[in-house]
């Protein structure tokens, strides 16, 4: 075996940057569960025992967590002073409370890691692993990955994106937002149209009653309603709008989902399918946004829709041309690409 030098050390360098990434989602995790990105926000330019003082935690831990960190690019230490603080962009992205709190994110693969041999005898059989069976932290950090997405293009860019819907919905249309988890789509939607009737519906029990809870503390219990049913059957008809947030993917049977979606929306309504951002081609998708979704899906997406008939597996990089094609066959007539984002399509389809 010839093996060339250069290519294994490109090799092994992204081999130590993926390991540490391991490591670093851990540290993450705790710096968010603890509040340590909020601390150094406020105490900075700052000694570890000023961060650790102010988050209520033990310096000599926070002194290592704040080293990583910065060696990590996450966060600034200056030499000359010893100290460490956050640039703008960093603060931002992971200690503000209206910004990206990326953080969250990484609650995804610790939350996965906890279920590492149950995920590995699901892919070794193929008989999946269903939504609600991974660890509860796995749906913390999903709705706080999607959530500032939503925030930033839904009712500025998306809702817009599609002819009429804007104007329908503030004159008060009726909304069904399926698959909605901790309803972050559904609350978005029913804060920003106070005229419409916005119901969130998720198979996931739990799920259903924490998005009630969050409707309760942010005072739309009175816009916005939440109930346990599946995609293929949930209730209500004449719906001016259904929206499937980056979950269709998941489903056992999308097709099925979709056909009964394309039943239950009034004659002239819109089916709004946000689905994770993906070129048709598997060769075109060979990129970080390819890599984080190929990777989630395995765990995740194909391994829920494997739990149920027919176990289409559709995975999260199915591509706007599957997709549209599935909306066909599910009785759609018009399909397409409204707008899009590094992370996210959104495709109008209507009956």
């Amino acid at each position: 075996m010839a093996i060339d030098q250069h290519q294994l050390d490109a090799l092994l360098g992204r081999f130590v940057t993926d390991l540490g990434a391991g490591f670093h989602a851990v540290n993450a995790v705790i710096g968010d569960r603890l509040g340590l990105y909020q601390a150094l926000a406020a105490v900075m330019p700052a000694t570890p025992e000023e961060v650790a003082r102010h988050a209520g935690a033990d310096e000599r831990h926070v002194r290592e967590w704040l080293s990583g960190q910065a060696a990590g690019g996450y966060v600034t230490y200056d030499p000359a002073t010893e100290r460490f603080s956050l640039t703008e962009e960093q603060a931002f992205v992971l200690a503000a409370p209206d910004g990206m709190q990326a953080a969250a994110a990484f609650h995804l693969p610790v939350a996965l890691a906890m279920n590492v041999q149950a995920l590995t005898d699901a892919v070794r059989s193929g008989s999946g692993f269903a939504w609600h069976q991974h660890d509860t932290a796995l749906f913390e950090g999903t709705e706080r990955f999607f959530r500032p997405g939503y925030a930033a293009n839904l009712v500025s860019s998306w809702i817009p994106a599609i002819e009429g819907l804007e104007d329908r919905l503030r004159a008060g249309g009726k909304v069904a937002d399926v698959g909605c988890g901790h309803g972050a789509s559904t609350l978005l939607m029913a804060q920003a149209y106070p005229a419409a009737s916005v119901t969130g519906f998720d198979y996931h029990r739990a799920s259903i009653e924490q998005a009630g809870k969050r409707a309760g503390d942010a005072g739309l219990t009175h816009r916005a309603t939440f109930e346990v049913a599946s995609a293929t059957d949930f209730p209500g008809s004449d719906y001016d709008l259904v929206t499937v947030f980056d979950a269709l993917h998941d489903m056992p049977d999308p097709r099925g989902a979709a056909r009964h979606i394309r039943e239950v929306l009034a004659p002239d309504g819109v089916f709004m399918l946000v689905e994770p951002y993906a070129e048709d081609r598997l060769e075109d998708n060979l990129n970080p946004v390819g890599r984080l979704y190929y990777a989630a899906s395995t765990a995740i997406c194909v391994a829920h829709s494997k739990t149920g008939d027919p176990g289409t597996a559709l995975g999260a990089q199915a591509g706007e041309a599957r997709l549209t094609d599935l909306l066909h066959d599910a009785g759609f007539t018009r399909v397409r690409r409204a707008t899009q984002t590094p992370f996210n399509l959104v495709l109008e389809a209507r009956p």
